[in-house]
């Protein structure tokens, strides 16, 4: 049965969004530039030190501070890694807020001081903005949109369209954080921990790889996490993926949450890792400069393209045996970012 009205699950980046995206902005707005499989797209104008890359997104977190990140900083690096993981330096960003009236100037002032400081830390510069004031009971306090550019050297060549069988697939460090971190700071369900976000600039890991040679392709998983990053890899190469659970690095307060709700750490969202795909001969050598930095100790190799049955993503558990993950449907956390 065909869908009708928006629900929560449309923006949750499963099957429902993509589906949307695909039969609604994509029919609407495709032309050679919307590529609604990458998180950013260069422009046909070149700078002086390579190609132009832009990209946009929306924040509406709930709560707006949470451990480890708020919704502040969460805009600065949500946008500069949609343009990290295609390769480019971000440089300029542009900021759109939207205030529901009632709202603490206090704590609005707090919340753009800590924007302004992630966007000094990676050198980044807010160049244009806009501000508007929605009434009493039609917004959930803020909610910010961001537009980033970003530099990238020419030829660089990215995306899903240059993975091929046997490739290896890499995980940056543990997954899951986010949300975990998101939901305990909610208190919804009586749970305390001291667990922080994995919120975080994604730049030093993307530059560590970005010459690197047999480089397919980067992405950050946020909404709908690792499992759905993957189910893209398979649905536009036609290729399966096989991961193995015992390589996945997952928290043990994560894991623990996870249990007690009935969550699936492998499709909650993480704001500070990277998902990339490389050839089999430079996995060792990926795997190697990520686990020289701070943000990449914990980076794995989780798994190989083609190690599973064609379009479909597996799972080697623990256990001996495999289980089928399947494309997100359900939102599990929704306003997560």
């Amino acid at each position: 049965m065909e869908d009708t009205h928006i629900c929560l699950a449309h923006g949750n980046g499963g099957r429902y969004m993509r589906e949307l995206i695909e039969q609604v902005f994509g029919k609407h707005l495709r032309g050679p530039l919307l590529d609604t499989n990458a998180d950013a797209v260069p422009l046909p104008w070149s700078a002086a030190d390579g190609e132009l890359v832009m990209t946009t997104d929306g924040f509406t977190v709930q709560p707006l501070e949470f451990p480890g990140g708020d919704i502040g900083s969460l805009a600065v690096h949500g946008t500069t890694n949609d343009l990290a993981v295609c390769g480019a330096v971000p440089r300029y960003l542009s900021l759109n807020v939207f205030i529901e009236e009632g709202f603490e100037i206090e704590r609005l002032d707090r919340l753009i001081a800590s924007l302004a400081r992630a966007a000094r830390e990676l050198d980044v510069q807010v160049a244009a903005g806009d501000t508007k004031v929605l009434r009493r009971g039609e917004g959930g306090g803020l909610y910010l949109a961001t537009t980033g550019i970003g530099v990238r050297p020419r030829g660089l060549q990215l995306g899903l369209q240059h993975i091929r069988t046997g490739d290896a697939v890499l995980l940056s460090g543990p997954i899951g954080a986010h949300g975990v971190a998101v939901l305990l700071a909610r208190e919804q369900f009586g749970l305390r921990g001291d667990l922080h976000s994995d919120a975080a600039s994604v730049l030093p890991l993307t530059l560590a790889l970005r010459e690197l040679p047999g480089l397919r392709f980067m992405r950050d998983p946020t909404r709908g996490g690792l499992a759905t990053v993957l189910h893209e890899v398979a649905q536009v190469t036609g290729l399966g993926v096989g991961v193995r659970e015992e390589m996945i690095p997952v928290q043990a307060p994560v894991r623990a949450v996870c249990e007690m709700l009935g969550y699936d750490p492998y499709y909650l969202a993480c704001e500070g890792r990277v998902i990339a795909v490389v050839a089999r001969e430079s996995a060792l050598e990926a795997l190697a400069r990520w686990q020289r930095l701070d943000a990449g100790e914990q980076a794995a190799i989780i798994g190989h393209v083609g190690a599973a049955p064609a379009g479909r993503v597996m799972l080697a558990t623990t256990l001996g045996g495999e289980r089928y993950l399947e494309e997100l449907e359900d939102d599990p956390l929704p306003r997560i970012c």
